[in-house]
């Protein structure tokens, strides 16, 4: 790693302990409103992979704050740029920011020089632009090796429910899925750059909120299940 490398992976392994213990206050909300999280209904956390793009991710940002529902994004870094409004508004309504690398390839197998121009680079952005560190990583494909977990210096987040929204489209198909297998301590993999995955996450919603589920985003899910996240551990869900 060259000397500026180093200075930016430093930094931003600073930035990120000095959140880690910067946990927002749990919130849930139902159809009918605010709820007051471990009294009522299952927790479920919705998560939205590869944008943001600026159609379908304002398109989905609207729905979400209509029903006050918090989400967890997992941003490519090239696409934050000229789109850090976006991501600034994520924060500001409640959702949860995450790191899905610059450019959307494979983490395993990488070299600590490649890993941290993936990872390191994107955290660097996000930071400047929410300033804070503290952002999970979510590996593409989901794929994960020993490198991987060593260099994260984060929690690694991938999924349980995945009804591959990417692949035909299918917005009915890809509602029916999710809620038939959706339980307590899911989280739901979606993507944000496709109009029929924002339709069907907003489907989902609208039906889970009817089966009494309560949606957080992962760091409250994981605090409200009592699971203690630790850097370069890898999770699926919070199943209680």
């Amino acid at each position: 790693m060259k000397g500026k490398e180093k200075v930016v992976a430093l930094a931003l392994a600073l930035a990120l302990t000095l959140a880690g213990a910067r946990w927002r206050a749990p919130a849930a909300v139902t159809a009918e409103g605010p709820a007051e999280i471990g009294t009522q209904g299952p927790l479920i956390a919705l998560t939205f992979d590869d944008g943001p793009r600026r159609s379908t991710t304002t398109q989905l940002l609207e729905g979400l704050a209509q029903r006050g529902v918090a989400a967890t994004f997992f941003l490519i870094g090239e696409q934050v740029e000229g789109n850090e409004d976006l991501v600034a508004r994520m924060e500001a309504e409640g959702h949860q920011v995450g790191i899905h690398t610059w450019d959307h390839v494979s983490l395993a197998g990488l070299n600590a020089r490649d890993f941290y121009s993936q990872v390191e680079r994107t955290g660097s952005l996000l930071s400047q632009t929410l300033g804070h560190g503290g952002f999970f990583l979510r590996p593409p494909y989901g794929l994960v090796d020993n490198g991987v977990k060593k260099r994260s210096g984060t929690p690694i987040i991938l999924w349980s429910v995945d009804p591959t929204d990417w692949d035909d489209k299918n917005t009915q198909r890809v509602v029916s899925e999710v809620v038939s297998q959706a339980r307590d301590g899911d989280i739901i993999l979606l993507h944000d750059i496709y109009p029929t995955s924002v339709e069907a996450a907003l489907q989902i919603v609208d039906a889970l909120h009817a089966k009494g589920f309560l949606f957080v985003t992962v760091e409250e899910l994981a605090l409200q299940h009592h699971v203690a996240l630790e850097p370069g551990e890898v999770y699926c869900n919070f199943w209680p």
